[in-house]
């Protein structure tokens, strides 16, 4: 799990995805660490504020994942820098970690990655919710169904939710208002899509940060209500107290068990807690968990390289906002 012959002071973190928001999230993290840390940072694209935030920045090759190339090059990059911890930014990135475990043991490098049974399980939603059922909890009422009158009878009246059994955030979500929505959306995809009724309302969403320790036990959770950009990211989030979610958190972290950053995503309707969807890495809201005291990068660090077991954060109150801003790199200074 850690690297044993680890001795604390200068430490060589490399973080993915760095020309998105949970990449850049996770740096800003390090930043407010105790730890003194070198960031590496790597991503598809040169071309964000995503380098800048970086001691060094390296873009991924121009090849397939899968493909030798593409482990030739973390082979040497690896090396190169000295890298002491990978902290995955992108699904994608953990899906690749997950597949090449053996060969980054080999490499001798530590990656923070959850569980590979639930990186798998919570790729998919449809399965998701059939073993939520099986275990007696909660399920966001969802049907495959081959007709629209056969939708209704079973989740009710319009409008009713199309998305994706894999996937995250908000993308391929659309809301169907009658039967040509239906129609229109099943002849834009293959078979991969389900019909979810609506439950609570947008102010009724959570997004819980949990650091799991891998035995059904995790730090004390840091709990957001929150309301969504239209990208499907954190726009406003309120640490809140709310014990229904946390005893929700508690059952499901016994039973899946999460090890390191995991992401919880809830909606609460009549008393009833349902879960969205688990998000098994750092998810978009890290940066702000880390302004409110809950940093999830420092915990990873002391928790993966140095097999410590963070103590409980001391979490703020308040509330907090996301906007836009502007970053620009003039001609003479581009990378």
């Amino acid at each position: 799990m850690f690297n044993k012959n680890m001795i604390q002071g200068s430490i060589t973190v490399l973080v993915t995805g760095v020309g998105a928001i949970i990449g850049q999230g996770i740096i800003k993290s390090l930043r407010k660490s105790y730890h003194q840390v070198k960031v590496v940072g790597i991503d598809r694209s040169d071309k964000s504020l995503g380098p800048s935030l970086c001691d060094v920045f390296f873009k991924k090759p121009d090849c397939d994942e899968d493909h030798l190339d593409y482990l030739t090059f973390w082979r040497w990059m690896l090396k190169k820098e000295g890298i002491d911890l990978v902290l995955p930014g992108l699904e994608v990135d953990v899906t690749f970690f997950d597949k090449q475990r053996e060969v980054f043991e080999q490499v001798g490098v530590v990656v923070a990655l959850n569980h590979k049974e639930i990186i798998e399980l919570s790729s998919d939603k449809w399965v998701m919710g059939e073993v939520l059922q099986r275990y007696g909890l909660p399920r966001i009422p969802s049907l495959i169904p081959m007709e629209w009158c056969e939708a209704v009878a079973e989740l009710g009246p319009p409008p009713l939710l199309f998305k994706p059994k894999q996937g995250n955030g908000s993308r391929g979500i659309h809301y169907l208002n009658d039967e040509a929505d239906f129609h229109y959306w099943r002849s834009k995809v293959n078979d991969n899509w389900m019909l979810q009724r609506i439950v609570g309302s947008d102010l009724d969403e959570y997004t819980v940060g949990v650091f799991g320790l891998g035995d059904g036990l995790a730090l004390k959770p840091i709990v957001f209500r929150r309301r969504l950009s239209s990208a499907g990211n954190t726009l406003e989030a309120e640490v809140v107290e709310d014990s229904d979610i946390e005893s929700s958190v508690m059952l499901l972290t016994k039973l899946f068990r999460p090890l390191g950053p995991t992401n919880y995503q809830f909606r609460k309707e009549g008393g009833v807690v349902y879960l969205l969807e688990i998000n098994p890495r750092f998810s978009s809201s890290n940066s702000l968990r880390t302004a409110f005291g809950y940093n999830e990068a420092e915990m990873s660090i002391d928790y993966f390289l140095f097999g410590k077991v963070p103590a409980d954060p001391k979490i703020k109150k308040g509330i907090a906002w996301r906007y836009s801003e502007d970053f620009v790199i003039h001609d003479s200074n581009f990378i």
